[in-house]
């Protein structure tokens, strides 16, 4: 027996963990069904002796005393009435057959019932299989004995009913009170054998009940050994999976630790990589600008040196001819003097542009955007390109001043070069228009040149992209804008091509570049 458990206990251990899982719920299921039709049949079994009792033997012992009781009552106290002359004849013959009718109505449902006692299927399968049934107490032939007996007696006692005469009445009832009382001794021992059965009955449903419910303990009792076992199994199957994941994850922990650790430093390196990267496109965008600030340094310059050439060839001339006087002198040096300092405050806007703010300042939007116009006047006008500013609404912002010129004047430079390349120069124009709406500063340029192309409009803020020749652009010019405005302005860039009216109310197609910058401590209005 402890090899066949140790044989078992080993097959269970070599089992899959699913099918130890699926093991468990088949025995706790099959289990909780047999407990369960153990105790149906139990309910069955129990119901039908129950109804055999009641139903068939209560009731036929009901009948039984019907008919002891009408031959008794009805017919021998009837006789004795009517020998006492207390009733007359007629009264005593209604009487007596209306306690034959009974009688007989009775003693024929008896029988009918001791004819139909059949077993139902269920109940007949467990007396029969599980518990043999004692039936030592039944005697089929006494029964029937004792029922021949009585219908004779019953045939007999009818007889002599029917012959009732006023002859010799004493020794006519004298006979038949003596069959009145054999019939009543036949039928209480006929009653008292099915009180017999009725009792022995009742002992063998107890104990049909105490063996299923034996059964059902047992059944439980199996149920509960292996579930525990199976669980026991399942659990140590859990053990190992937890400590083997346990494992892994500590393994994944240490992959990770030391992955996170190799990120953190490519994340710094290339942070690094891309704040030089950010700091040469800076630089070339500044340089890219200089060849164009040049071109307006040594345009307005142009006309203040040509004017001190000629102030100084003025004096030559003055003092060939011997008029050159002291008033003449001084008055053509205020006006080289005047010429010079103006040409110096040029020189230092433009290497002011050149220098970013590191520190916020108050500035008006309107005189942000005309100095970026007004640094590049001699190349818009070289190109006979209009320039229309329109502010509805002139904001002081605390911002980067510098910068924000550079956006401007990288957007008018971009506009510019659509412009020469597409458009005729009597059409030429590029229309500024700035509006404050809610808490945001909106300034809105576009420019007749023809618009973007669909295939390259969500490319033009990438940095290095651009499609002029190398010679003529970097593509960082946009880019850097983009920088400027989302990340030191926390503000949003972006470029749409549309079709509107600009010149003369011609309809062109146009690109619209959109600033957007939030304002502090500003109240929130709409004004057009």
């Amino acid at each position: 027996m402890r090899d066949i458990l140790r044989k078992l206990i080993l097959y269970f251990d070599s089992l899959n963990f699913n099918y130890k899982t699926a093991f468990l719920v088949f025995i706790i299921a099959g289990g909780m069904i047999c407990i369960i039709i153990l105790s149906q049949i139990s309910i069955f079994t129990m119901k039908q002796d129950f109804d055999t009792l009641f139903d068939k033997r209560t009731k036929s012992l009901m009948q039984l005393e019907q008919v002891k009781d009408s031959y008794k009552v009805n017919i021998q106290d009837t006789l004795f009435d009517f020998e006492k002359k207390q009733i007359n004849y007629a009264q005593t013959i209604e009487v007596l057959q209306l306690a034959q009718e009974i009688i007989d109505k009775n003693w024929i449902l008896y029988k009918q019932e001791i004819e139909l006692q059949n077993r139902e299927f269920l109940t007949s399968f467990v007396k029969d299989s599980i518990i043999k049934e004692e039936n030592y107490y039944e005697n089929k032939p006494l029964k029937d004995s004792i029922i021949k007996n009585i219908d004779k007696k019953n045939e007999l006692i009818k007889n002599e009913i029917n012959k009732i005469t006023l002859i010799k009445p004493d020794d006519y009832f004298v006979n038949l009170n003596l069959e009145i009382n054999a019939i009543s001794i036949y039928l209480t021992s006929l009653i008292n054998y099915d009180l017999s059965l009725a009792i022995n009955e009742k002992r063998n449903t107890d104990r049909i009940f105490n063996t299923i419910m034996i059964f059902s303990i047992i059944s439980i009792f199996i149920v509960f050994l292996f579930s525990v076992i199976l669980s026991l199994f399942i659990i140590g199957n859990f053990k190992k999976l937890h400590n083997s994941l346990a494992q892994k994850v500590n393994e994944k922990t240490k992959e990770l630790q030391n992955l996170n650790n190799s990120l953190e430093k490519k994340i710094s390196k290339e942070v690094l990589q891309n704040r030089k990267k950010d700091i040469i496109m800076f630089q070339q965008a500044r340089f890219a600008s200089l060849g164009e600030m040049l071109n307006n340094i040594a345009h307005q310059w142009r006309q203040p040196l040509g004017s001190i050439t000629m102030i100084i060839q003025s004096f030559q001339t003055k003092m060939s001819l011997g008029k050159l006087t002291p008033e003449f002198i001084d008055e053509k040096v205020n006006d080289a003097l005047l010429l010079a300092n103006n040409m110096s405050t040029t020189l230092d806007d433009f290497r002011n542009f050149f220098s970013p703010n590191k520190i916020k300042i108050e500035f008006s939007i309107k005189s942000c955007i005309e100095r970026s116009i007004e640094l590049s006047k001699y190349l818009l006008t070289q190109e006979n390109i209009e320039v229309k500013l329109k502010v509805r609404k002139d904001v002081e912002i605390n911002s980067y001043y510098n910068e924000l010129s550079h956006v401007f004047l990288n957007i008018i430079s971009n506009s510019k070069d659509a412009l020469c390349s597409n458009v005729d120069k009597n059409d030429r124009m590029i229309k500024i228009i700035v509006n404050k709406f809610k808490n945001h500063l909106v300034v809105n340029i576009l420019d007749n040149g023809g618009g973007i192309p669909q295939e390259i409009l969500s490319k033009i803020f990438e940095p290095y992209y651009t499609t002029k020749y190398k010679s003529a652009g970097t593509g960082i010019g946009l880019y850097m804008s983009k920088q400027i405005i989302e990340k030191h302005m926390n503000g949003e860039i972006f470029c749409k091509n549309i079709i509107h009216k600009m010149k003369n109310d011609k309809v062109f197609d146009c690109s619209l570049f959109t600033i957007k910058i939030p304002l502090q401590n500003e109240s929130s209005e709409i004004k057009e």
